[in-house]
């Protein structure tokens, strides 16, 4: 699978520098209106610091409007944590089991997305500052009005001083997605009932798109809340159709397609362009999709009823129009729930374990997502107990030993830590070679200028200005340099100092960098690897043991409206958050890694179709037919076992495999796994047996069990690709590293 790269919008430099002016604007104009216009040095500090946590620590994606939204909801949020600072400073043992708890919480609050993610470093750092002495909870007042001034300005700001055009929509990508799936149900109602060379690739991209790497971080569907969890359904049950259409069997050579199974196409083509128009907002009916649920409906009661089996090629062309019709019925569905939220109902017969989120309130959901990372498995919760204990630490250290200045330690561990012991340490190398530099060129300005602040206060918006253009495009060495210069003219306004400063403020940096890289090396020092390996090899092997779950259920008859998948949702779920951290950790391609996102949507074909199948089971399919959709169940498991193996070996760049099964494991079992595949089918996953007799159900769970073997061939391409290292989907370049808050 070819690399994927992170679009987010605002990292280019013309992003940066809109960034950076309004960070400057906003903070130096906070910080001198208090300061000389209010004479209040307490409320200008938090003012200053305030904006620079929310603006430069914090990289909320998204346009301006977007931003000042997240700002506005977040403002209770900063007054809590700068009440509970103020008062937990009363101890230095108090601020610590502060700094462990609100640390941990802020940092864990990430797993509900990208913009919850985005806010966390700036709210560490708005907890942080006043948790150290001076113990004045009299000071409180002049602490919350000069945040809440300095965030009223960058609110203002983001909405108004130099806005960006918004990218695309994920709902406009899905639209799009809805338009080619229509014309691809209309193409393949005409002869030659198959899809061109061409259109396939039509397909390839469209669902290629709708990736959420692909996508711009602010626009990803990745939030708890209904419309989101919904709008990441529509994009999966979008690909999914796409999918369908185009593995459709044709007809029967030289037979003209069944009269139902067109009529089935024409609709579902005819709900997919009515989906688009309600996603793209210029429809709003849902009378298409609502005909395709009656008629798909209609079809499976027609074929329970038929007192004679079928023969292969109609009974699979029949479970494959079904495939695509509840794919077409679940695009449809999802879309409804994304556009209306908790108003939408959901139609009579919708299967309410697929689409559990609908009608729930925004803190349930919330719960939900929270709960299921509650545990070491989860790499948010990793990140959170790094982080916190880290924080934690410092905390200690700067009580202790009273550092002067000790919270530009817990502000370097904030913003160097990494989620990987070897990221960390470059990154501290750099730093603690920009703060060197930064802190010799800030004590000669301070041995130069001395007590004239008049001087600091002119130069202070040019410095910020670089620091906040520079830092961000060169890398941590230049932002830490130009930031050690900012708040050393920061802190020569506020009282008097000397070039002394500038070496508190090295010391402080070297301080909280080696409590990074203690904690690093200590808490998961691998990252999302280690973590990404273990969950998709944990979620295959859930798979493995569904496939054969459902079948044995399909073929004994037994019918199950409400099955227990929870364990593989969680599966699901974990991999999918250690997918997402991996994207954005640097990394060398190796060899030996499947297609991690090909193993995660095979995740949700199992769920779906196994809902599906024990929903509708039927009697009992006799001996001959239950054997071999036994046979071919247990091939389908055998090589999803082989790949969980395969996914379990954590392979270093020389090749060699630091953890899980020797190298020749997993390839024996992936070679066994498809020998017995090969015995009960072969090419692409056509079954090719002697003409079969059997009822429908069979040949649904069959098509099922095809769809899947493609799947599992998706998540092993990369083992075949000639050059298997560059195939290897975990190595992409990488975006911007980020913070393990």
């Amino acid at each position: 699978m070819g690399a994927e790269k992170d679009v987010s919008a605002g990292r280019g430099p013309s992003g940066v520098a809109r960034r950076a002016i309004r960070t400057t604007l906003c903070a130096c104009g906070a910080f001198y209106v208090c300061l000389y216009g209010l004479d209040r040095p307490v409320a200008a500090t938090y003012a200053l610091f305030a904006v620079v946590s929310m603006a430069a620590l914090s990289r909320i994606p998204g346009t301006g409007d977007q931003r000042a939204a997240v700002l506005v909801r977040t403002l209770p949020v900063v007054w809590l944590l700068l009440t509970a600072g103020t008062f937990l400073a009363v101890r230095t043992w108090t601020a610590v089991t502060g700094m462990l708890v609100i640390g941990f919480a802020i940092a864990f609050v990430a797993a509900a997305g990208p913009r919850a993610a985005g806010t966390a470093p700036g709210l560490q750092l708005l907890y942080i500052l006043p948790c150290f002495p001076p113990y004045a909870p009299d000071t409180l007042g002049q602490r919350l009005g000069g945040a809440t001034f300095g965030l009223i300005l960058l609110i203002l700001a983001e909405k108004f001083i130099l806005p960006e055009p918004r990218g695309t929509t994920y709902r406009e990508l899905a639209a799009g997605a809805a338009g080619t799936a229509a014309r691809f149900a209309a193409e393949l109602g005409r002869p030659p009932y198959t899809l061109p060379a061409a259109e396939v690739e039509t397909a390839r991209k469209t669902g290629e798109s709708l990736r959420p790497l692909h996508v711009e971080e602010a626009e990803r569907p990745a939030g708890p809340g209904l419309r989101d969890r919904a709008l990441a359904h529509t994009g999966l049950g979008a690909r999914t159709l796409l999918g369908r259409l185009v593995a459709l069997p044709p007809p029967p050579p030289g037979q003209p397609p069944h009269k139902t199974g067109q009529q089935l196409l024409e609709t579902v083509g005819r709900s997919a362009a009515e989906t688009g128009a309600l996603l793209a907002g210029t429809g709003r009916a849902t009378a298409e999709a609502d005909a395709l649920r009656r008629l798909r409906e209609e079809v499976r009661e027609a074929a329970a009823r038929e007192t004679q089996p079928v023969t292969e090629v109609p009974g699979r062309r029949r479970a494959a129009l079904l495939e695509v019709a509840d794919a077409a019925v679940a695009f449809a569905t999802a879309a409804e729930l994304a556009v209306r939220g908790r108003r939408a109902p959901l139609p009579p017969g919708t299967d309410s374990g697929r689409f559990w989120y609908a009608g729930r309130h925004a803190p349930r959901l919330w719960w939900h997502r929270l709960a299921a990372h509650a545990g070491p498995r989860s790499v948010h919760f990793q990140n959170a107990v790094r982080i916190s204990l880290a924080l934690a630490a410092a905390r200690t250290l700067a009580g202790v030993e009273s550092l002067p200045h000790g919270f530009w330690a817990m502000l370097a561990v904030l913003s160097l830590t990494r989620t990987t012991v070897s990221q960390t340490k470059a990154t501290v190398r750099q730093a603690l070679a920009g703060t060197l530099l930064g802190a010799l060129l800030a004590a000669g300005v301070l041995a130069l200028v001395g007590g004239h602040t008049t001087v600091y206060a002119v130069i202070l918006p040019l410095v910020m200005l670089v620091a906040f253009t520079v830092g961000p495009v060169r890398g941590v060495g230049w932002a830490q340099g130009m930031f050690t210069l900012v708040v050393s003219f920061v802190f020569a306004q506020l009282a008097p100092v000397t070039w002394r400063l500038a070496g508190v403020r090295l010391m402080d940096v070297i301080i909280g960098s080696m409590v990074g890289v203690v904690f690093g090396l200590l808490a998961w020092p691998r990252g999302a690897q280690a973590e990404l390996h273990r969950a998709v090899a944990l979620l295959l092997a859930r798979e493995a043991e569904t496939v054969e779950a459902t079948t044995a259920a399909v073929v004994a008859g037994r019918r199950d409206t409400a099955p227990d998948d929870r364990a593989l949702q969680l599966a699901l779920s974990l991999a999918e958050s250690a997918y997402a951290q991996r994207q954005s950790e640097p990394r060398a391609p190796v060899a030996g890694a499947p297609d991690w996102q090909a193993a995660m949507i095979t995740g949700h074909h199992v769920l779906w179709g196994s809902r599906r199948l024990l929903a509708r089971a039927g009697p009992d399919l006799g001996p001959g037919n239950g054997e071999r959709l036994s046979g071919r169940a247990d091939g389908v498991a055998a090589r999803m076992r082989g790949a969980a193996q395969r996914a379990a070996t954590i392979p270093s760049a020389d090749g060699s495999h630091d953890a899980g099964t020797a190298a020749g494991g997993p390839t024996a079992a992936a070679d066994g796994a498809s020998g017995a595949e090969g015995a009960a089918g072969g090419g692409g996953g056509a079954v090719r047996v002697p003409e079969v007799v059997a009822p429908s159900e069979f040949f649904a769970a069959q098509t099922w069990l095809d769809s899947l073997t493609l799947d599992v061939e998706r998540v092993l391409a990369p083992y075949r690709a000639p050059d298997a290292a560059a195939a290897d989907s975990t190595g992409a370049a990488a975006p911007r590293p980020p913070r393990s808050a």
